[in-house]
């Protein structure tokens, strides 16, 4: 999945900033020369210089990044010529360039790898930045100015690109609370703090309750059923620990997955997926569901104050599907043979477990270890015979070879490029022509300071600024096998899949060429983003 919802128009740029978070010391602690933000990347490509950003950086790049664009936003409101799509909309699409430069940076590193300073900043922040997303979706000059240009539509003949952007700027501030009355934009901007507050506190807590969890072994007998590599891996954890001679299993899925396909202790499994599932539901200030519970319910005022029957509503407009009647019907049509599927899944498992003598039912954490024992039994498949043919590396050239044979594109490892960790490796991304196409980090191991799971991102979109084509600085994460002791990373087939899958977004945003940064690349409606994704899964 990819976080493209986080990278919308000059407008949703700055909506989209509630979910973003900063960090650093007060503006005044960083003298404005010795901030890499306020000048021109001096790196290749312009990627960001990441050892010369450090936490005290962001906030007054930052405020400095809102105040800019609060004047870019002035200036359109007080232009005496009549409104029009270049002195209103699009110069609204040109706004916060700054602001959009350190979000892009930031964004990642509070995914990929943040620590105590960004996350305390996020706390002070989030609400500063909601602010600002509510000053221009509410300034009213700004929207009779866009309105006056999107009622003239018909009569402008623009561009497809440029009609889209009309479209989407217009939605954007309909969707942001313009047509409101004044009481219901001071009780939307309320909604709007508090969510963006929230959003930043519950992926907080996810990602401690992530890093908190251990289960310790220190007998061998506890271990039964698991592969060598999987017993490595958990001893190299224990050393990192400063437990040696023991065993640690993490929440991170290299850890957590092969457990649960192996495991032959059915209480550790139990003990596993609970610890997994129940994260942020287990009391105490990590505790998610008073949150989530809160977060609901503002979601449901805020679309009855914009008029949507619903939260869905509200979000589905944006999307392809535009109707909860219209996801439901379509999973009307998955729903019943993929039920069927998992029953008879089910079915051979249970059957599985009588045959060992269990009297037990099934249960969600014998899932994966009864159907490796079932793949086993009826197609002799097994995950750990097959990991020795994906080598991480390996999968990433497969998947560059698929790249270089459909489209062209080459990719060449750079030592020169900044990265911000150790595990990261960069390539630059050559067209068929030789031309320079993007810049592809790639981060595939898990770590304390990383979220779970894969995606793809970008530190830069990809937009054409007077005539010229700034091309895009791409991310891909996963959280993958890392190697062990004189191993290489052997990863799983579903990795394999999932490394794929990811590669897929990263080629959307690699090999867009769009005018407009909030049109570009993945910047496209939610259940359209998985094109890319699905397209690379079949070349798997």
């Amino acid at each position: 999945m990819t976080p493209a919802a986080m990278r919308r128009t000059a407008v949703v740029a700055a909506l989209v900033v509630l979910s973003l978070t900063a960090c650093g010391k007060k503006a005044a602690e960083s003298p404005a020369m010795d901030n890499p933000f306020f000048s021109e990347f001096a790196t290749p490509f312009g990627v960001p210089p990441f050892g010369l950003i450090k936490p005290e950086h962001y906030m007054p790049a930052f405020e400095r990044g809102m105040a800019e664009q609060k004047k870019e936003v002035a200036a359109i409101t007080a232009n005496a010529e009549a409104p029009t799509f270049a002195n209103t909309v699009e110069a609204l699409e040109r706004s916060g360039a700054l602001l959009n430069r350190v979000a892009g940076v930031f964004n990642n590193m509070t995914s990929s790898h943040t620590n105590e300073a960004l996350q305390a900043i996020d706390k002070e922040l989030a609400p500063k930045l909601a602010q600002h997303g509510d000053d221009i979706a509410m300034n009213a000059a700004l929207f009779a100015r866009v309105k006056a240009v999107y009622d003239a539509k018909d009569t402008l003949a623009l561009p497809a690109e440029e009609s889209r952007l009309l479209e989407e700027t217009y939605k954007d501030f309909v969707r942001g609370g313009a047509g409101l009355p004044e009481d219901k934009q001071a009780r939307l901007r309320r909604i709007n703090e508090e969510l963006s507050v929230l959003s930043v506190k519950f992926g907080e807590n996810v990602l401690k309750e992530n890093n908190a969890y251990e289960l310790l072994l220190d007998d061998e007998a506890d271990l039964a059923g698991l592969p060598p590599a999987v017993r490595a891996g958990a001893a190299e954890a224990a050393a990192e620990r400063g437990k040696p001679g023991k065993w640690v299993f993490t929440l991170h899925k290299p850890s957590l997955i092969p457990f649960l396909q192996y495991s032959g202790r059915r209480d550790l499994r139990e003990r596993m997926f609970k610890a997994y599932t129940e994260r942020g539901a287990h009391g105490g200030e990590l505790d998610n569901r008073r949150l989530a519970s809160r977060q609901a319910a503002l979601r449901v005022e805020r679309a009855g104050l914009l008029g949507y029957k619903t939260h869905a509503d509200y979000v589905l407009e944006k999307n392809m599907a535009k109707t909860p009647a219209a996801v439901y019907e379509f999973l009307a049509k998955l729903w019943a043979p993929a039920l069927a599927r998992a029953k008879a899944e089910a079915a051979d498992m249970q059957a599985m477990i009588r045959g060992e003598g269990g009297d037990f039912k099934l249960q969600p954490w014998d899932w994966w270890y009864y159907a490796e024992k079932v793949k086993k039994a009826k197609y002799d498949l097994d995950d750990t015979a097959l990991r020795p043919y994906f080598p991480l590396e390996s999968v990433r050239d497969g998947a560059f070879m698929v790249a270089t044979k459909l489209y062209g594109i080459t990719f060449v490892e750079r030592g020169d490029i900044p990265k911000y960790h150790e595990d990261v490796r960069v390539f630059e991304v050559k067209d068929a022509d030789g031309s320079h196409l993007a810049v592809l980090y790639v981060d595939y191991y898990p770590r304390a300071s990383k979220q779970g799971g894969a995606w793809m991102n970008n530190f830069r979109e990809q937009s054409i600024r007077d005539g010229k084509d700034i091309r895009p600085v791409v991310s891909n994460n996963g959280n993958f096998s890392k190697p062990t002791a004189g191993e290489p990373a052997l990863i799983s087939y579903e990795e394999a899949l999932t490394l794929f899958h990811e590669f897929g977004h990263a080629l959307h945003g690699i090999l867009t060429r769009c005018k407009y940064e909030s049109l570009s690349g993945t910047n496209v409606p939610r259940d359209f983003v998985e094109l890319g994704s699905q397209i690379m899964e079949n070349w798997a």
